[in-house]
């Protein structure tokens, strides 16, 4: 198959073939047996992808197949931001595990946070290096980081951006998940049926997927359920049954907060209350991260 497209953009991309078969409500991809304009480098006008569309049949089920082309060519040290708008909620949980307890009111001021989890592009643009498992993937999240990792990446992105990046606090972190004041009350970010919003154990085929190929949540956030664990700011520690604002965690301790689970976790680890820790030394194949900036830079 010949599929036509025209390229509008002031320097190369990478394009991609991606189809979906529930009608676009997720994505799968990028297809491999593409030739022609499709990869890295491919530059503005008019182009061709020639689709091998037998080697991919097994992809091709049922009567939702759809498609679409990607083409990627934002600047990996400009992250891009959703915005936050400040408020209150009610974070935490009664029902879930003893460190998601108590359920209190948080009121947060607002900020941006990360629209995807950085991206392995992003971190070999500012650290030269790439430590991810699953390597050779520009666009899915970078992982096996630790904590002490992720801070030496914002040092180095503040650096040559001049902007002031930084992980999320836990609240943060969770208010953003649930969808922040357009929030529907979901389990998961997005949707109270994970399949359409995370790259989790039931189907990530036992590694990361690409950021944003999943449905977005409320905000337009996406992968803030599955893909990759996110390191967040604070010391993990229990939470206080008090209103707070801005809160942000334990004043000491020796493990940081992860939140949204990943790619080898089930569904009861990918809720939006759930709460994880490791020690800031300890990279996986399932820690990976988002940034947030400040509204007043």
């Amino acid at each position: 198959m010949i599929i036509s497209y025209s390229l509008v953009t002031e320097s190369p991309c990478e394009v991609s073939l991606y189809v979906s078969l529930d009608s676009g409500r997720s994505w799968q991809g990028p297809l491999a047996n593409c030739t022609g304009d499709v990869g890295k480098g491919v530059t503005a006008g008019a182009r061709h992808i020639r689709w091998n569309v037998l080697g991919d049949r097994e992809q091709l089920v049922g009567n939702a197949v759809q498609f679409k082309i990607v083409a990627n060519g934002r600047n990996p040290l400009v992250p891009e931001m959703v915005f936050v708008e400040g408020g209150r909620f009610m974070m935490g949980t009664n029902n879930g595990e003893d460190d998601e307890k108590p359920l209190h009111e948080v009121e947060l001021s607002s900020y941006y946070i990360g629209k995807y989890e950085v991206t392995q592009a992003q971190w070999k643009a500012v650290m030269g290096n790439n430590p991810s498992y699953f390597k050779d993937c520009d666009q899915c999240p970078v992982e096996q980081v630790s904590w002490n990792d992720v801070k030496e990446f914002i040092s180095k992105l503040n650096q040559q951006t001049g902007k002031k990046y930084r992980l999320p606090t836990e609240a943060e972190w969770e208010y953003a998940a649930r969808g922040g004041k357009k929030s529907g009350g979901f389990t998961y970010s997005g949707s109270n049926n994970i399949g359409t919003v995370a790259c989790y154990d039931f189907n990530s085929n036992k590694k990361t997927t690409t950021v944003g190929t999943k449905v977005d949540n409320e905000l337009g956030i996406f992968d803030m359920t599955g893909n990759v664990w996110e390191w967040c700011s604070d010391w993990y520690g229990s939470y206080s049954g008090t209103f707070q604002r801005n809160p942000q965690g334990a004043s000491s301790g020796q493990y940081r907060s992860l939140r949204g689970g990943g790619w080898f976790y089930d569904a009861s680890h990918c809720r939006v209350s759930n709460r994880n820790w490791s020690n800031p030394d300890f990279s996986y194949s399932f820690y990976g991260f988002r940034l947030v900036l400040s509204r007043v830079q």
